[in-house]
């Protein structure tokens, strides 16, 4: 069955990089915009951008690790625009850290907001979506080190893991309905807080070295494709994990 869902998405963690490209792409495209952070004067810069190609653009403060936090934030976008059609996961938080030295307070640190609160959110949104009986799409942002080892980020790979997983489990779960789940699995990509862990050339080069493409993917390239697997023409796809690594996990 097919489903006329509304041009409108809530994208957390929207005040730059891959967050603010996602926003920005959909706008392109005619969706109306509820965009999180947690600090809304962070978001300026992406409102305005939204809002300069024609469309409505919401600030509001969301912390995933607070449950009312969330319930404020996601009543809120609805509020304010109505319906929502689309949920786009894209806050986190990363940690570099050999496994051995991870403290217990940085292990909920990221799996309350990368995990938990994401899991909570895309069921606050499920739960709408299924009210309508019209169908909907998550995209979730999953990440290469959900997909493959590496050493110094066993915390954030295993959380961005339970994002792929996640994912899998959401989307049969709600297939039936008409809400479609899938993930974007980005590699390094040299958004704002990326390029200044990744400042010495040397590092930057190792990482580089890796990829067969010999090129980071772009903020972009990222935004396309969460906007495609949230669009009509994505109808018969879910429960998907697309990578854009420029062929990191193909060898």
């Amino acid at each position: 069955m097919s489903h006329i869902v509304p041009r409108t998405a809530l994208v957390t963690g929207a005040s730059e990089g891959l967050g603010q490209a996602a926003a920005l792409e959909l706008a392109r495209h005619g969706y109306d915009l509820a965009v999180t952070d947690l600090d809304t004067a962070t978001l300026a810069a992406t409102v305005q951008g939204i809002e300069a190609l024609g469309r409505r653009a919401v600030a509001l403060r969301l912390d995933l690790r607070s449950e009312e936090s969330l319930h404020d934030a996601f009543t809120a976008a609805v509020s304010r625009l109505g319906a929502l059609g689309v949920l786009v996961n894209n806050a986190g938080c990363t940690l570099a850290r050999p496994a051995v030295e991870v403290t217990w307070s940085e292990w909920d640190q990221v799996m309350d907001v990368n995990l938990k609160g994401t899991f909570f959110l895309s069921t606050r949104f499920g739960r709408h979506r299924l009210a309508t009986g019209e169908g909907g799409a998550v995209v979730n942002i999953a990440s290469t080190h959900g997909l493959t080892g590496i050493a110094d980020r066993s915390v954030y790979g295993i959380s961005k893991g339970g994002i792929v997983q996640m994912t899998r489990m959401l989307a049969i779960e709600w297939a039936r309905n008409g809400i479609r789940v899938n993930a974007v699995a980005p590699g390094t990509v040299l958004t704002p807080s990326r390029a200044r862990m990744l400042a010495d050339p040397a590092r930057r080069q190792r990482m580089l070295d890796r990829i067969p493409t010999g090129r980071f993917p772009t903020a972009e390239e990222v935004a396309a494709a969460i906007r495609y697997l949230a669009s009509p023409e994505a109808g018969s796809v879910t429960g998907h994990i697309l990578p854009v690594d420029g062929g990191l996990i193909a060898y």
